[in-house]
């Protein structure tokens, strides 16, 4: 279905008993929505009800060519949107990626529509740390910032520095047919021009209240692109209660590569 987010109109995927306890799902880059169909049927079948929206700039969503557009203020607008269209008051709230970003602030400022909260890979925004292990693994983020620089060698070669960046990892075929199509490349990439600037790095650290739901909070063991402290001590900024699982031998898309455990993870989380 279409709804209307921050003047945007998202694509936004709801499965399972309209009664259910509702459950929101949001991807990071360079997924949609289909990142989550291993966990839509399994939470689908434990009775719960799944709302899972392409993003803004993915999928079938709309990709709005103004930088500005992609700040993490206006995905959680989106957020609020999504549920106040489809009349949810509190939800269970899993992001990945920047959908972890998003969701960590979503839930800091709006606590009262936050059921439980998930985090997968990102910890909390003031839990960053800016090692030079953090600056090693996160290189790509400097590249992302030349337009039309990143999109022409991202593109090369069919694709070959894209390929050789996920390592095989995720859902990458699909990926690039997503990322091939007009503006789609360029509107991923926008999510780090506005956010992740170097000139962002002299602004002061976000002050957030604290997040009020209780939070789950997963990292993998073989992730290319983040480190896991930040996910540790992610549970200084919750004042509910925090739990931290780390998932062995899986990439920086668990979902896919432990689904399993994941899911688990996920249905005793959210049903307790």
């Amino acid at each position: 279905m279409r709804i209307r987010g921050d003047g945007v109109e998202l694509e936004v995927h709801v499965e399972g008993d309209p009664g259910g306890p509702p459950v929101l799902l949001v991807h990071g880059f360079p997924d949609s929505s289909y990142l989550w169909r291993h966990q839509v049927a399994a939470l689908t079948r434990a009775g719960l009800r799944t709302i899972a929206p392409d993003m803004r700039g993915f999928g079938e969503s709309d990709k709005p060519t103004d930088v500005e557009d992609y700040r993490l203020t206006r995905a959680v607008a989106d957020l609020a949107a999504i549920l106040d269209a489809l009349q949810i008051e509190r939800a269970g709230v899993v992001g990945h990626d920047w959908g972890a970003a998003v969701a960590w602030i979503f839930a800091a400022i709006h606590p009262d529509r936050v059921e439980r909260l998930v985090a997968i890979s990102v910890g909390h925004p003031a839990a960053q740390t800016r090692t030079i292990a953090d600056r090693e693994k996160a290189w790509y983020m400097l590249l992302f910032q030349f337009e039309d620089v990143a999109e022409e060698l991202l593109r090369r070669d069919d694709w070959k520095l894209l390929r050789e960046w996920l390592r095989e990892d995720g859902d990458v075929d699909r990926y690039i047919q997503d990322l091939s199509r007009p503006g789609a490349l360029t509107a991923g990439l926008s999510w780090y021009r506005a956010s992740l600037h170097p000139k962002r790095q002299l602004e002061p650290r976000p002050q957030l209240p604290p997040i009020r739901a209780p939070t789950l909070g997963l990292w993998s063991s073989k992730d290319h692109y983040l480190n896991e402290q930040p996910m540790i001590d992610s549970g200084d900024h919750v004042s509910a209660p925090f739990r931290y699982e780390r998932v062995e031998d899986a990439s920086h898309w668990m979902q896919l590569d432990a689904t399993e455990r994941v899911n688990a993870l996920l249905l005793e989380f959210l049903t307790s």
